[in-house]
């Protein structure tokens, strides 16, 4: 593991922005910045940006290198299990992809009763709601139990600074953005995707808990996955270690998702409306921290951070430095 006092120093120097309008017309989403060319592809720059409640929340030291990385190492190994977007990575933070147009829906897998957002599965079932996404749910769960079976449900995917939205097959069908066709075509690879990431995980020592998946389409009209894969941005990750302890216990599991920082801020809070308070740099470097133990944890490799200036060191690998 990278020592706290480099992580401290990677403070300074965190991505925030890019502005590389060389490289095409430029979408900016929530971390990650899209570059998208003429002849059919897109730059994908995963910033340092962390985003949660649907806000964008500020900056942890060298995240986005660990999201890009491990979203890599996923994409290439569950290739045989989905097709993906992928072309090349040719820096730590850039990942360049055919162009694909996303589908109108995330989808998203749940295997437990967890969570702590207003559209979470449990914030659901504590008010008493026992039909979620279409799905009915027994009595008697307590929060971070395991479900009978895992669960697909999708989300509708809002524009930047809005909320997603958590709906039934037949509710997102009846908004008419996307045909049954895609949808269950869709939703057959999100469910191959989880079961192969838990599987990969119980080997590692982890639960894969819950994750969602963006997938759009080629210009061939084929479904493809793209943005990312089973980081701690799009995923939940525990230990099994000290699971079954701890939810005995009634106490939330150790994870090292982006949970922490949810935590943190419902801690003194703020659940995503009104001003984002600043999070402290300790709470930053830890939650980096845990960005990286999963990558190593899932991957079995070191991670190796490129501590160059990324402002410098991005143009100069896509070879568009002035």
């Amino acid at each position: 593991m990278i020592d706290t006092i480099t992580l401290r120093a990677a403070l300074g120097s965190t991505l925030e922005s890019t502005s590389f309008d060389v490289l095409g017309h430029k979408y900016e989403g929530k971390v990650r910045d899209n570059y998208t060319t003429a002849d059919g592809r897109r730059y994908i720059v995963v910033t340092d940006r962390i985003s949660a409640f649907d806000r964008v929340l500020g900056t942890l030291p060298l995240k986005g290198q660990v999201l890009n990385q491990l979203a890599a190492f996923w994409f290439e190994r569950t290739k045989d299990v989905a097709p993906n977007h992928v072309i090349e990575v040719p820096d730590p933070n850039v990942l360049v992809a055919r162009e694909c147009t996303p589908l109108p829906v995330e989808m998203v897998m749940r295997s437990y009763v967890t969570g702590v957002t207003s559209t979470s599965i449990w914030t659901h079932y504590q008010k008493g709601e026992r039909v979620f996404c279409g799905h009915r749910l027994p009595d008697g769960l307590r929060k971070n139990e395991r479900l009978p079976a895992p669960i697909l449900t999708p989300s509708t995917k809002a524009e930047k600074g809005g909320h997603d939205v958590s709906a039934s097959r037949e509710e997102i069908l009846a908004m008419g953005h996307i045909s049954a066709r895609d949808f269950d075509a869709a939703a057959e690879i999100a469910r191959a995707l989880f079961e192969h990431g838990q599987m990969w995980c119980a080997e590692r020592g982890l639960i894969l808990v819950d994750t969602k998946y963006e997938l759009g389409k080629d210009k061939h009209g084929n479904i493809v996955v793209i943005d990312e894969i089973h980081t701690p941005d799009s995923s939940r990750f525990w230990f099994t270690s000290t699971y079954a302890e701890r939810f005995a216990s009634a106490q939330d599991p150790e994870s090292f998702d982006k949970e922490y920082v949810r935590r943190y801020l419902a801690g003194i809070g703020f659940t995503g409306d009104g001003p984002i308070p600043p999070i402290p740099d300790d709470v930053r470097v830890e939650a980096t921290r845990r960005y990286i133990e999963s990558f190593e944890k899932i991957t079995g490799r070191d991670f190796v951070p490129d501590l160059e200036d990324p402002q410098v060191r991005i143009p100069r690998n896509l070879g568009i430095a002035g």
